[in-house]
């Protein structure tokens, strides 16, 4: 290993590093993946933990009437990773099963890694039945969910000691998935709590209770034997004999955060019993920086890869270029749209970008709540929209959103031009938040923890204009960077659809097609905003708040 001195242990069930390896299914992975760079490029002492799912998250494909349908390319970790030479087993379902762990290497700006280790069970010493548990991610039901998040915890503990790391100033849990790494740490240190609970950290990301893992503790002792102790004082536990997932990890330790200032009070509503602060997500701007931009930011404000606040003095650089650079990047999504679909979108056309996983409090159609409204806006091809997103497999909700969202456009064509784009990725999310014009984003606040991809958005000149919720609530500044949809204390379908229709006739339109000067404008502020929402921010915070 190159480097076990580190010493912060990141641990996380998806981490997107790259879209070539598909152990992403969205935000979080993506998310985990920028805070893993950013440390990398600020010299963090850091080392990460994740699964080997070797058929990732699926591969989308949708058809004509809107059914999206899942295949699974295999993914060959060889050459992109290297085997390591440690096998650790785990006592699951009444017998051994053998991990291996496979290492990509992250270089940062000024030559730091970062190790981030996969676990993978999919090896030759293990039945059929074990090496299913790594194959998939959120693939299985509860039972899958339970052996995945048992491999992740106390398996990666053992690979961490196996390679002769031994010990961590910080294991940082991404989620409750990780949860299970705090019983291993436990039993290292003979059942003295205040022990483990110096060295943990645990990050939570969903103000959705269905989005936090709890399990029957009968099934999780079936499952994963002794490794549950019989005695823990979980207040899920001694309460209705469950296993939460969220509150293990939140009970082991020593501090935790929500993801930007409205969730961590919406965390601290959820688990009251708990200390919760936040730090509001950032990501990794050299990553999510279209190539024109980076050109333009190359030329003009050298050194901004290294230190992103040099984007703070984007007034100095001629709006001609930039808008050369905005119409470079619309011009990449647009070629590849049109290659995709038979639309025809045009340059000349105001274009709104949505994508995001199909959940309901992401109110994906609420722009097609009044479609006669939206006709009679879009006349005389004013806007136009291109739409992306994936849904669990299992989620047939979230299935129905997308094809109504396929049907909508196909019943609007010759009115208003939307496309549909099939498989989301991070490329994909790249593509699409650096080349719309302004980036649409609906949730049901406060259902939106965080929400990065506007970020992404923001750092190419793209402003948003979105619900205030999540990261918005302290990025808005209303008709200078972008606009505020709805009423904060008030959302409601109706009321939020209409203000959303009365901000594009009354605002966005009118200045973008009449009003260049204050276009250009909201381009520089855009930018001066993602500067704060950088994950050199996000990780600065982390090591000021958290890590010390």
């Amino acid at each position: 290993m190159s480097n076990n001195q580190a010493t912060i242990a990141y641990f996380s069930a998806e981490i997107g590093i790259s879209p070539s390896v598909h152990t992403y299914s969205g935000g979080l992975g993506i998310l985990a993946g920028d805070h893993i760079k950013a440390a990398a490029d600020l010299g963090v002492n850091m080392v990460a933990l994740t699964l080997m799912y070797k058929e990732g998250y699926f591969k989308q494909r949708m058809d004509e009437e809107g059914n999206q349908t899942e295949v699974y390319p295999r993914f060959e970790p060889e050459p992109f990773l290297d085997r390591l030479p440690v096998m650790v087993s785990l006592p699951l379902r009444g017998h051994d099963v053998q991990i291996q762990a496979w290492k990509y290497t992250f270089t940062g700006i000024r030559g730091n890694n970062i190790d981030v280790l996969f676990l993978d069970t999919d090896i030759p010493e293990n039945t059929e039945e074990d090496r299913d548990i790594t194959l998939r991610l959120y693939a299985g039901g509860k039972d899958h969910r339970i052996l995945q998040e048992a491999i992740l915890g106390f398996g990666g503990i053992r690979i961490l000691r196996q390679l002769g790391y031994k010990d961590f100033s910080t294991y940082h849990m991404n989620e409750g998935h990780c949860s299970f790494l705090t019983l291993e740490l436990l039993k290292e240190f003979a059942g003295n709590e205040e022990e483990v609970r110096k060295r943990c950290h645990f990050t939570t990301h969903t103000p959705v209770s269905a989005g936090h893992d709890h399990f029957a503790s009968e099934r999780v002792s079936k499952l994963i034997g002794d490794l549950l102790p019989n005695d823990l004082k979980l207040p899920s536990m001694v309460l209705n004999s469950r296993v939460h997932m969220t509150e293990l990890g939140l009970y082991y330790s020593r501090s935790a955060n929500g993801v930007s200032a409205l969730h961590g009070q919406v965390a601290r509503d959820q688990f009251p019993e708990f200390k919760i602060g936040h730090v509001t997500n950032g990501v990794f701007h050299r990553y999510w920086v279209g190539k024109i931009f980076r050109e333009v930011y190359d030329r003009n404000l050298p050194g901004w890869r290294e230190d992103p606040t040099r984007l703070l003095e984007i007034d100095s650089i001629p709006a001609e270029e930039l808008l050369f650079a905005r119409r470079g990047q619309k011009k990449f999504l647009l070629d590849y749209a049109n290659s995709q679909s038979q639309r025809a979108l045009s340059p000349r056309i105001l274009t709104i970008g949505f994508a995001r996983r199909a959940a309901e409090y992401k109110r994906a159609r609420l722009i097609f709540h009044d479609k006669e409204r939206l006709i009679r806006m879009a006349k005389g091809n004013k806007i136009q929209f291109v739409f992306a997103g994936k849904a669990h497999p299992r989620d047939d909700h979230g299935k129905e959103i997308l094809k109504d969202i396929v049907i909508q456009a196909k019943e609007l064509q010759g009115e208003v031009k939307i496309v549909f784009l099939e498989n989301y990725n991070m490329w994909l999310g790249n593509l699409i938040t650096s080349g719309v014009d302004v980036w649409l984003n609906t949730p049901l606040r406060p259902n939106e923890a965080s929400g990065t991809s506007g970020m992404k958005a923001t750092l190419n000149g793209v402003p948003n204009l979105s619900i205030m919720d999540g990261w918005w609530a302290e990025g808005c500044n209303h008709g200078v960077n972008g606009w505020a949809i709805g009423d904060p204390n008030n959302a409601n379908d109706a009321a939020d659809a209409d203000h959303l229709y009365r901000l594009l006739e009354e605002e966005i339109i009118p200045t973008f097609y009449n009003d260049q000067r204050k276009w250009i404008s909201i381009i520089r502020e855009a930018i001066k905003t993602g500067v704060q929402f950088t994950g050199t921010r996000m990780v600065q915070d982390y090591l000021r708040e958290y890590y010390k």
